[in-house]
C-alpha cells in the first residue's frame, strides 16, 4: 500500500475530495490512520493509501506522489493472472466479473463511521457491498463483502474473502502464530520473499490450534516491538479461513484474507445475500507492540463479551482431579480456593451421566444429567457450598459434541456429522462425534443445554464450552445433496445463532471458549466468550512463549492463565511455584490444581499472590502492553509490562528462561510511562530472605525507560529452597 511517512498530520474526518467530476476520494479516519479509497460513479473502486492520518492537503498530495492504486475488491475473469478476492460462475455458467460503482453511503455513529461501497457487474444483477467501518475512538477499521445475487438463477461463489490489502515492498515482514495442541501461538517471524504465503485452518470446529487467522506486517524491516511502521490483519471468524500473501512481479504484496473456499463453494441462491466475516486492520508506527495496544483496545470495546469488566480468580478442578468427579472433592476444592482469597470454583469434566457415566473420555457427551452417585446433592449442592464459602460457582459443558457411548447418539444418529453412505469417523475416546450445528434442531438442543442448566440453576457464574473434535467426516444429514459443500459455513451460522440466543438471555454469564485448549482465540468466537484458555499446557515455561505470541492480539483479560502443579503434568518439568505464579499473574490468574497436595507454605504464597494480583488486575487486564524483551530472541529473559492508561501505574514483569554459569543478561528498560512522573518501586510475590535494593525507591519514568533497574538474576532463599529459575513481578505507582 502507499504507506509512507507523512508531516504536518492534522485531525481529519470523513472527506469527499472532488478532484473532477469522476474522480471521487474518501478518506476514512480513526484518530490516528487513514483509509483513503477511490471510488468514482461507474468507474472501479480503488484503494490509494493505508498509514498514518493524513490532514486535506496530505490528501491533494497523494493524488501527485507517483503511488499506483489497486482495486479495492479484486474480482475474477478480465484479469485471470491475479490473486482475487472474489470468483462466481454466473446462472449462465460465465465466470467472470466487472464490477463499477454505483453508490456510495456514509453512517455515522458515536463509536464509527461505516462507509459502504456499493458495486454492480457491468452486465449482470450481481452486486457487492464492501464495507468500511472506521472507530473513532481506537485505530481499527474493519471490513467485509456482502454478495446480493438478483440473477435469473443460482450464482456458485467459488471464492469469496472479506478483504484485500496491496502493502508496498521493501524489507517488508511478517509475524505470525502457529503451533498444534498444548504448544499454541508461537510466534514465526519471516521475511516475505517472491511467491505465494498461505496460512489457513480446515478443522470446521477449531480455527486457532496450527495457525491463527491474525498477522503483522512490519514495514521497515525485522519486527521491533516498541518501534518501526505496522500493520495488523485480524479475519474475526470461528470457521475454515485462508490467508494469502502474494508477493508476485509488481511492487506490492497482495494480502487476501476471508472463509476457506476449499470444499466451500457456495450456492448463492436468487435474492439471497452473502455476508463475508469482517476483516479487520490496525496501523502503528509504535512496532508490534503499538499492534497489539490498538487491538487489544477494540477488543475489550467493541468484541469480547463484558470486556470492560474484571475477571474473577478461579480454580478449575481439571488438573487437580480430572474425571474424579464427588461431592466431597468439590466441597473441598472450594473451601481451600476460597481459603487462598479466590473467587469462583469450576467443576470440569465428569459430573454427567445417567445410562453412562462419565468416567472416562469416551461416553456420555449429549447426557447432561446430573450423575447422582457422584453428586447426590447435585449441582445445587455446590453452588450451596460456594456460597457458605463467599465464592461463585461455575460448570464444564461440551455442548456440540456427542459419543457412540451415549443416550443422545441412540436416540438422534441422524444428528451428527456423517459421510453419506459411510461409516462414522470417531474422534476423542475413539467414540466422539460432532453434531450438525447447521441443523435447527441440533440448534435448539445446544441452547437448551445452556438453559436448562441456567433456569435450573441461576446461579451459576462460569461456564467453561469446550469443543475437543474437528470435523473429519463430510457430510450432512440437513443439508440438500446439491448443498453439501455449505457444510463448514453453515456449522459455523448455527453456532453463531446459538450463542447469539444464549448471550441475550443471559448477557452477564462468564463464557470460556476452550477448545482442545487454545483451539478458539479468534475475534469470531468473542463477541460470545469472555475469555478463552489458551492452551491445555500450564508449564510456566513453555507458556511465556505461547503467551507472548497470544498477546500480540488478544489482551490479557481474554487469556486464561492457571498456577498448575509441578511436575507439570504436560511437559514434566519441575518449575517452582513463586515462577508458576509470576506467569500466571501476567493473563486472567487461576489455578488449576489439587490445593489439598499443597504444602501450608504453597498455600500462603498463593494467598499472598492473590492478594497482591488483586492489586494490580485492573492495570494487568485493563492496561496497555509494552512487550520489552522476547523469549524469542533467545538472549535468556522475557519481560513485558502492563502501564495503566493514566500512566500512574504499571507492572513489570521479568522471567529468566535459561540458566548458565557466568551468564549474562541484557537489562531491560521500561516502556510507556510518563518520563516527568516519580514511580515508587515494589516486589510483588517476594520470596527472597532480603528485599531488593530498589524496594520501595522512587524513580523519573525517564530513568526507568532510559536506565532501567538492574534485576539479580537469582533469589536469596535458604540454601535447600535454590533452583534454577528466577522471575520478578514488580508494581510501579506514581509518588504524587
Amino acid at each position: 500500500m502507499n504507506i509512507f511517512k507523512l508531516t504536518n498530520v492534522s485531525t481529519a474526518f470523513f472527506l469527499l475530495l472532488c478532484s473532477n467530476a469522476n474522480a471521487q476520494f474518501y478518506n476514512l479516519s480513526t484518530p490516528g490512520t487513514s483509509l483513503v479509497i477511490e471510488a468514482p460513479q461507474n468507474g472501479e473502486a480503488k484503494l490509494i493509501y493505508y498509514g498514518t492520518k493524513l490532514s486535506e492537503n496530505e490528501l491533494n498530495e497523494i493524488k501527485s506522489s507517483g503511488f499506483n492504486s489497486f482495486s479495492a475488491y479484486p474480482v475474477y475473469g478480465m484479469n485471470c493472472q491475479s490473486e482475487t478476492a472474489l470468483a462466481v460462475k454466473h446462472y449462465d455458467g460465465n465466470m467472470s466479473l466487472q464490477m463499477e460503482v454505483i453508490n456510495v453511503e456514509k453512517t455515522n455513529n458515536e463509536d464509527y463511521v461505516q462507509t459502504t461501497l456499493t458495486l454492480k457487474d457491468k452486465i449482470y444483477p450481481l452486486y457487492v457491498n464492501i464495507n468500511y467501518k472506521a472507530y473513532n475512538k481506537v485505530d481499527m477499521i474493519e471490513t467485509w463483502s456482502e454478495i446480493t445475487n438478483k440473477e435469473k438463477g443460482t450464482v456458485t461463489l467459488n471464492q469469496f474473502s472479506s478483504g484485500y490489502m496491496p502493502i508496498r515492498r521493501g524489507n517488508v515482514w511478517l509475524s505470525s502464530l502457529y503451533g498444534s495442541w498444548a504448544n499454541e501461538g508461537r510466534l514465526c517471524q519471516e521475511e516475505l520473499t517472491p511467491g505465494m504465503k498461505i496460512i489457513k485452518n480446515k478443522d470446521g470446529v477449531r480455527n486457532s490450534h496450527t495457525a491463527h487467522a491474525e498477522v503483522m506486517f512490519s514495514l521497515d524491516g525485522k519486527p521491533q516491538e516498541n518501534n518501526g511502521r505496522t500493520i495488523g490483519a485480524a479475519l474475526c471468524y470461528g470457521g475454515n479461513y485462508k490467508l494469502r500473501i502474494d508477493t508476485d512481479d509488481s511492487e506490492y504484496h497482495h494480502f487476501f484474507a476471508g472463509i476457506n473456499e476449499e470444499n466451500s463453494a457456495y450456492n448463492l441462491k436468487k435474492n439471497e445475500t452473502f455476508t463475508t466475516p469482517v476483516l479487520a486492520f490496525t496501523y502503528s508506527e509504535e512496532g508490534l507492540s503499538g499492534a497489539s495496544r490498538n487491538f487489544h483496545k477494540w477488543g475489550r470495546e467493541y468484541k469480547l463479551a463484558n470486556g470492560n469488566k474484571e475477571r474473577k480468580i478461579l480454580l478449575n478442578s481439571w488438573e487437580g482431579v480430572y474425571f474424579d468427579i464427588n461431592q466431597q472433592g468439590m466441597e473441598q476444592m472450594i473451601n481451600d480456593i476460597s481459603s487462598m482469597g479466590g473467587e469462583l470454583f469450576v467443576m470440569d469434566d465428569g459430573w454427567f451421566g445417567n445410562k453412562y457415566q462419565r468416567n472416562t473420555d469416551n461416553s456420555s457427551l449429549g447426557d447432561w444429567t446430573v450423575d447422582k452417585k457422584k453428586l447426590p446433592q447435585g449441582i445445587e449442592g455446590l453452588i450451596k457450598a460456594s456460597k457458605k464459602n463467599n465464592i461463585d460457582f461455575g460448570i464444564w459443558i461440551e455442548p456440540e459434541m456427542t459419543n457412540t457411548k451415549s443416550e443422545l447418539y441412540e436416540k438422534h444418529p441422524e444428528w451428527i456429522i456423517k459421510s453419506p453412505k459411510r461409516e462414522a469417523t470417531t474422534g476423542r475416546g475413539g467414540t466422539q462425534l460432532v453434531l450438525d450445528m447447521g441443523n435447527p434442531e441440533v440448534q435448539d438442543f445446544v441452547y437448551e443445554i445452556v438453559d436448562k442448566l441456567m433456569t435450573e440453576n441461576p446461579e451459576i457464574d462460569y461456564i467453561k464450552w469446550d469443543a475437543n473434535m474437528g470435523i473429519i467426516n463430510h457430510g450432512s444429514n440437513y443439508l440438500t445433496n446439491d448443498n453439501q459443500s455449505h457444510l463448514y459455513i453453515e456449522y459455523h451460522r448455527g453456532f453463531e445463532k446459538v450463542c447469539q440466543r444464549i448471550r441475550n438471555k443471559y448477557p452477564e454469564l462468564t463464557i470460556q471458549a476452550c477448545a482442545s485448549g487454545g483451539g478458539r482465540a479468534n475475534y469470531g468466537y468473542l463477541p460470545y466468550f469472555d475469555e478463552f484458555w489458551v492452551s491445555d499446557n500450564t508449564d510456566a515455561l513453555q507458556r511465556i512463549y505461547m503467551q507472548w505470541g497470544t498477546s500480540y492480539f488478544f489482551p490479557a483479560i481474554a487469556m486464561a492463565s492457571h498456577i498448575s502443579a509441578t511436575p507439570n503434568h504436560q511437559t514434566f518439568r519441575t518449575i517452582p511455584l513463586k515462577y508458576r505464579i509470576d506467569v500466571a499473574m501476567s493473563g486472567r490468574l487461576g489455578m488449576e490444581i489439587q490445593p489439598k497436595n499443597m504444602t501450608q507454605e504453597e498455600k500462603e504464597l498463593c494467598r499472598k499472590a492473590i492478594s497482591e494480583y488483586k492489586t494490580i488486575r485492573p492495570i494487568v487486564q485493563f492496561g496497555d502492553i509494552y512487550r520489552l524483551k522476547s523469549p524469542y530472541d533467545k538472549d535468556g529473559v522475557a519481560s513485558l509490562m502492563y502501564v495503566s492508561p493514566e500512566k500512574d501505574k504499571a507492572v513489570f514483569y521479568w522471567w529468566k528462561t535459561e540458566t548458565f554459569v557466568n551468564q549474562h543478561l541484557p537489562v531491560i528498560t521500561m516502556k510507556g510511562l510518563n518520563p516527568e512522573k516519580r514511580y515508587m518501586v515494589k516486589e510483588l510475590n517476594r520470596i527472597d530472605n532480603e528485599p531488593l535494593v530498589f524496594e520501595g525507591k522512587t524513580f523519573t519514568g525517564k530513568f526507568l525507560m532510559s536506565k532501567g533497574l538492574e534485576i539479580p538474576y537469582t533469589h536469596k532463599v535458604d540454601y535447600h529452597k535454590l533452583n534454577d529459575y528466577a522471575s520478578r513481578v514488580l508494581y510501579i505507582e506514581e509518588v504524587k
